[in-house]
This record gives structure tokens, C-alpha cells and sequence, in this order.
């Protein structure tokens, strides 16, 4: 009974140790991260079109620098999101600002060219990526 506690104890106490390392992690920083992948909004939303899958194991949780136009900017519990226009009526791909970086301009323009570096998190309608910082 007595080793039962112990081992009980010793894996609290490397669960609670695990949890208070992970809890505070240093952010990475994006905007000097190394960007894994270099690509348009078009051609991001059509890997995720046409194999979800495959994209799902290519891009997610990496680093990613997309461009393309403005469709539309929307300010939500203070965070900027940014819809860029990937030649899809329907879908898009969706960056959303990095709310612990400083930003060049957090102000867009309807088809306003741009290029963002952020960390893909996946598609549901949109190809959606999050941290994102202007380059």
C-alpha cells in the first residue's frame, strides 16, 4: 500500500511539473520564426479543397507566409481578422492578427495586397491561420 502512494505521488507531482512547463512556455515569436512555406491564399484553400488530409499533414502547426488581397476586415473582442480572397465565392482563407505582436497596420483596405506569416490551425469553411503578422 505504502509503494502505491509513492508511485501515485511521484506521478502527480510529474503531471503537475508538466503542466506548470507547458502552462508557461515562452511565445513563440512569429515574425521571426522561419517560414516553412511560402504560398498564395488560392493556393493554400485549394490543397485544403481538394485533399483535406493531405494538407491537414503539410501545413498545420507550421509557420506560413500566404498572400493575396483583402476581402474583408473584421474587429471582433478586440482582435483583427483579416479575410483574404482566394478566388472562391464561398470560401477564403482567414488570418487573424497576433494579439501580443505589434503590427505595422492593424487598418486593411478591401483588396489591399498583403502578405501575412502565421501558424495554420486548419480548415473548417475557411483555411483558417492564427498569430499572424503583416511582412
Amino acid at each position: 500500500m505504502k509503494k502505491l502512494l509513492i508511485v501515485t505521488a511521484i506521478l502527480i507531482l510529474g503531471a503537475a511539473i508538466f503542466g506548470y512547463l507547458q502552462w508557461t512556455k515562452p511565445h513563440q515569436d512569429i515574425a521571426a520564426a522561419k517560414s516553412e512555406f511560402t504560398i498564395s491564399a488560392n493556393e493554400l484553400l485549394t490543397a485544403f479543397q481538394t485533399g483535406e488530409a493531405e494538407a491537414d499533414a503539410k501545413y498545420n502547426d507550421k509557420v506560413v507566409e500566404v498572400s493575396g488581397a483583402v476581402r474583408e476586415v473584421t474587429q471582433t473582442d478586440g482582435k483583427t481578422i483579416v479575410r483574404l480572397d482566394a478566388g472562391d465565392s464561398m470560401d477564403g482563407v482567414t488570418c487573424e492578427l497576433d494579439e501580443k505582436a505589434s503590427h505595422k497596420r492593424t487598418e486593411f483596405k478591401t483588396g489591399d495586397p498583403v502578405t501575412f506569416k502565421c501558424t495554420c490551425s486548419g480548415f473548417l469553411m475557411d483555411v483558417v491561420l492564427v498569430r499572424c503578422v503583416e511582412k
